[in-house]
């Protein structure tokens, strides 16, 4: 038999969280417009390079409304009376509140006056060492077979620190088409939610209280950013919003990880073998983190690889990422970034719901038919049927035949803002060269948050093409 976890209990408690991540998203959302504003007026616009996606100049420094989204978050909590106890008994939130600071100011600096690459991801490493001192900091760890294997101060502040600075890197690295990274980060957080929720009110453990608040506070941050970030996105998060979020999920998983010890879920009973099996679900969503984070890193990996095998600099800048695949192949902005969506919300949900009950053969089956709908989705593109010369008047330019007889007018489309968008997006991609990215460049978005943003000597200005 699987590990049946007890209900989430409902009540005040959720309603604490619901306003909590109310008012982070609230403050977020008002403070974005003004803050897009400034960034504007103080020059913090990107150029359009090579391997970007977006064709206007956009400001950066969304960073700033996330952060202070999480301080009234933060401040909120304190004064609600079923989760004032985090604060009270932990000094977690004051731990995260501290590396979030360093972390964002360093990001500011960057968005602003592009800093070196060796000085953020130093700043990355001093505020996951900031946190370590104030406790945040991984203890133990749960190995299947062997039990909870405590670790050495060292062991722990090399391990945290490592988690925090592969976080960061890996959301910046996928922040490379509007609201791709804030709609991931926040399918992680709402599946982290439910996860620590349970460890919490469900068994009553108390370490996996601040796991909790963060990830409500980070779905606020998140929630509260996208709607200026989708396509077509009026701002940008830059490196000052994809560390800050990195770095709120990277907290998250230390503390539900690294504090919350599996002897106090009384699972661990009769024979090794037997406590071992009763024990899997537990420890696969211990490893929550890596799978949510599973999309970004194995781009980063690959990454590293096909640049590598190219005798390249890892942070040399290229337009093979995930992302940027999908619309090779066929797929629109909007698509690209819900197929990769799914993906992430069928890996993070898949792993919470198989730690509520393992021995459910149809929670297997519904995550395999759903990898099965979300492949043929990716290669859609592939199969895009031609409608009949009849009927191309009533169907988007997509599935038109590309050519006409001779001498013979195509129909007038029965759409004319759609047939003019998608003809002004083939000619671009049909027409537009592509200036070569140099080797040990990367940028603002969908890079790795550790490298410098490109220079080109000849800058390209944005262009309007109807």
């Amino acid at each position: 038999m699987g590990l049946r976890w007890p209900a989430i209990p409902v009540g005040q408690p959720v309603r604490d969280y619901l306003l909590t991540l109310c008012v982070t998203a609230a403050v977020t959302y008002l403070l974005t417009g003004p803050v897009r504003k400034f960034a504007i007026a103080t020059g913090a616009m990107p150029e359009i390079r090579a391997r970007d996606v977006h064709r206007e100049p956009t400001p950066r420094l969304g960073g700033i409304a996330m952060f202070f989204g999480l301080c009234a978050g933060l401040l909120v909590a304190d004064h609600l009376q079923n989760l004032n106890s985090v604060f009270e008994l932990s000094n977690e939130p004051r731990a995260l509140l501290s590396g979030a600071a360093l972390i964002w100011i360093i990001g500011v600096l960057d968005d602003k006056f592009e800093i070196d690459a060796l000085i953020k991801l130093g700043g990355q490493m001093i505020a996951a060492g900031v946190m370590v001192m104030q406790g945040l900091t991984i203890l133990w760890l749960p190995i299947p077979g062997v039990g909870t294997v405590s670790l050495t101060q060292w062991q722990g502040t090399l391990l945290t620190v490592a988690l925090v600075v592969i976080t960061i890197n890996a959301v910046n690295f996928v922040d490379g088409l509007d609201g791709l990274a804030a709609g991931m980060v926040c399918i992680a957080a709402a599946a982290f939610f439910l996860y620590s929720y349970r460890i919490w009110f469900g068994y009553m453990i108390e370490a996996a209280a601040p796991a909790t608040l963060f990830t409500a506070i980070l779905m606020g941050m998140c929630l509260g950013f996208l709607p200026h970030n989708m396509h077509p996105a009026r701002i940008f998060m830059g490196d000052s919003g994809s560390m800050l979020i990195g770095l709120v999920l990277a907290a998250a998983a230390i503390s539900v990880t690294g504090q919350v010890d599996p002897d106090a879920l009384k699972i661990f009973e009769g024979g090794t073998r037997e406590a071992t099996h009763a024990a899997l679900p537990v420890f696969i969503p211990l490893l929550l983190p890596l799978t949510i984070i599973a999309i970004p890193v194995a781009d980063l990996v690959l990454a590293i690889v096909r640049r590598t095998w190219k005798g390249q600099s890892p942070f040399a800048a290229d337009r093979g990422h995930l992302h940027h695949r999908l619309l090779e192949i066929g797929h629109s902005h909007s698509r690209a970034v819900l197929i990769m969506y799914f993906w992430s919300a069928l890996i993070a949900f898949g792993v919470v719901a198989y730690s509520v009950h393992s021995a459910s053969m149809w929670i297997v089956l519904v995550v395999v038919a759903l990898s099965a709908v979300g492949l043929v989705l990716l290669l859609l593109p592939r199969f895009t049927p031609r409608a009949p010369r009849w009927a191309e008047a009533f169907v988007p330019p997509r599935y038109r035949r590309r050519r006409a007889l001779a001498g013979q007018t195509p129909p007038a489309p029965s759409f004319p803002c759609e047939a003019t968008a998608d003809a002004a997006a083939e000619a671009r991609d049909e027409d537009e060269e592509r200036v070569p990215v140099a080797v040990g460049v990367s940028g603002v978005n969908g890079a790795t948050a550790i490298g410098p943003r490109s220079r080109f000597p000849d800058r390209r200005k944005a262009e309007t093409r109807g």
